[in-house]
């Protein structure tokens, strides 16, 4: 069995029930935006273009799609177009009057809480508890379940 297979099914072994399944479709994606916001607020002296300074989410990213890319290049790819949409809207909030890390603070924190309700319904603990990993294995259980009802091989 190859090894994202063997990830993609141990982290389903938690994510059974149809209201903990649901909170995941929910909230992997707001943790991921969160994540990517709160680095995005992290900016280097350096400029990739004249109005898009280096950040820590674009660096934090690349090192990410390079674990994807070892798991499964289909699945990097989705990954790659998910970050890029992360990316952009983290730019579309900062260019606001909201303040980014704020956002991204309220949303993890209620995501989170919210992740935790699900898995308290689903009666089992988080598969990240078990193992660091799995916090990168959520999106890319989710990429996947997309993949198969598009037909994409992953």
């Amino acid at each position: 069995m190859r090894t994202i297979d063997n990830l993609l099914s141990q982290y389903g072994e938690s994510h059974q029930h149809p209201t903990n399944k649901l909170v995941h479709w929910v909230c992997v994606p707001a943790i991921f935006f969160s994540i990517v916001g709160l680095l995005y607020s992290v900016k280097f002296p350096v400029n990739i273009t004249p109005d898009l300074p280096l950040n820590a989410a674009i660096v934090v990213l690349f090192l990410a799609v390079v674990y994807y890319f070892r798991l499964s290049a289909p699945l990097a790819v989705g990954m790659i177009l998910f970050s890029l949409a992360c990316l952009s809207l983290a730019q579309g909030i900062e260019d606001t009057v909201y303040s980014l890390w704020k956002v991204s603070i309220a949303i993890f924190v209620v995501a989170w809480a919210v992740q935790f309700w699900g898995h308290k319904i689903e009666g089992k603990k988080p598969s990240f508890l078990k193992d660091i990993q799995f916090l990168m294995i959520g999106p890319a259980w989710l990429m996947h379940f997309i993949y198969k009802k598009l037909g994409i091989a992953y």
